[in-house]
């Protein structure tokens, strides 16, 4: 019987050359590489830039499609349109949660963290639910248990809040027609000398928004934060922090203010077809008002002031909460101190 030789092929790595280069086994996970803060906060940004973007139409294809359409035809709806359904109201802090909240929702409800934080918290994995760690997006049931790594409250721990004597010509918030935002004036040259405590640092800068808002014509006290639990608290929809400003008007219209006129700034006027909360109103001298509210609609003041026959020449905000403008001088700011709230 003739026996069959097979040649070997010179080309053929050995076995165990071979075998280093098998894929790892399945089931069998990596360990996950521990995230800095700030690579957690680049994939939250990417990871919401991947979502589909929303369908926007343009306000002028939509006045064309109406100028084609004939005078007397009815306006066109889809079958299968439906109304949208009315957004659920805020729930307040501390309240249970409902099924199918999001995870960063449920956290700031419960005044953990703002949600941008808790979004950064997640994506860093810092949090964990029941015992497992979280991912972004996450919808969470009644009864869970949140764990939030040490290093995110040391973290929270170290963002600042700062207070800024804001001058006329500067926006509270993004630049706009041409006015520079508050936040540029946020410089170690214009820190106020006699703040001495905390050291200042580039990275203070970086995620400072208004908590609130102050008119570009207007002066006085801004609050520009890193924490959202303080933005929250300023701004919030259940916020219930006072604001003084000091308001110089004139008469628009013949004889004083009276008595009525007066009591009706502090409670009675409605904008925007919403009633005002009651606000304390009184004279700080012949031509100064003193206002104390509790909500901020947009350029409040100066409207509720026209609607009694005053013009604002002047308005300066001296106090949010506990925390007082006092001697900080226009355009400088100042850190707030650990011992201060505005609570």
């Amino acid at each position: 019987m003739a026996t069959l030789k097979l040649k070997k092929d010179p080309t053929a790595k050995p076995a165990r050359e071979r075998s280093t280069g098998r894929a790892p086994l399945r089931g069998v996970a990596a360990p996950r590489k521990q995230r800095t803060l700030a690579e957690a906060q680049a994939e939250r940004q990417a990871h919401e830039s991947s979502r589909p973007a929303r369908d926007s139409r343009n306000t002028s294809d939509t006045r064309s499609s109406r100028d084609i359409r004939g005078a007397g035809d009815a306006p066109r709806r889809r079958a299968d349109s439906q109304p949208a359904p009315r957004g659920e109201p805020p729930r307040a802090p501390g309240s249970p949660v409902r099924e199918g909240d999001r995870l960063s929702k449920h956290m700031t409800a419960q005044g953990l963290a703002s949600r941008r934080e808790a979004d950064d918290w997640i994506a860093a994995g810092w949090v964990r639910v029941d015992g497992k760690l979280a991912v972004l997006g996450q919808r969470i049931g009644p009864e869970v248990r949140i764990d939030i790594d040490p290093r995110a409250r040391k973290e929270q721990a170290q963002r600042v809040t700062i207070l800024l004597n804001k001058p006329v010509g500067y926006v509270s918030g993004q630049a706009e027609d041409g006015h520079e935002p508050a936040v540029v004036l946020v410089k170690p040259e214009n820190r106020w000398e006699e703040d001495q405590g905390i050291a200042f640092q580039p990275g203070h800068l970086r995620y400072l928004a208004p908590a609130g808002r102050l008119d570009i014509d207007s002066v006085g006290l801004l609050v520009l934060t890193q924490d959202g639990r303080v933005a929250k608290a300023l701004v919030g929809e259940n916020s219930r922090v006072e604001k003084e400003y000091l308001v110089r008007v004139q008469r628009t219209q013949p004889g004083p203010l009276s008595e009525a006129e007066l009591a009706l700034l502090g409670h009675g006027l409605s904008l925007d077809e919403q009633a005002l909360k009651p606000a304390k109103v009184s004279w700080a001298n012949e031509d100064q008002l003193r206002f104390v509210l509790r909500e901020g609609k947009k350029r409040q003041i100066r409207r509720m002031c026209e609607l009694v026959g005053l013009e604002v020449l002047g308005l300066k905000r001296v106090r949010i909460g506990s925390v007082v403008l006092g001697k900080l001088p226009v355009g400088q700011w100042r850190y707030l101190r650990s011992d201060e709230s505005f609570g």
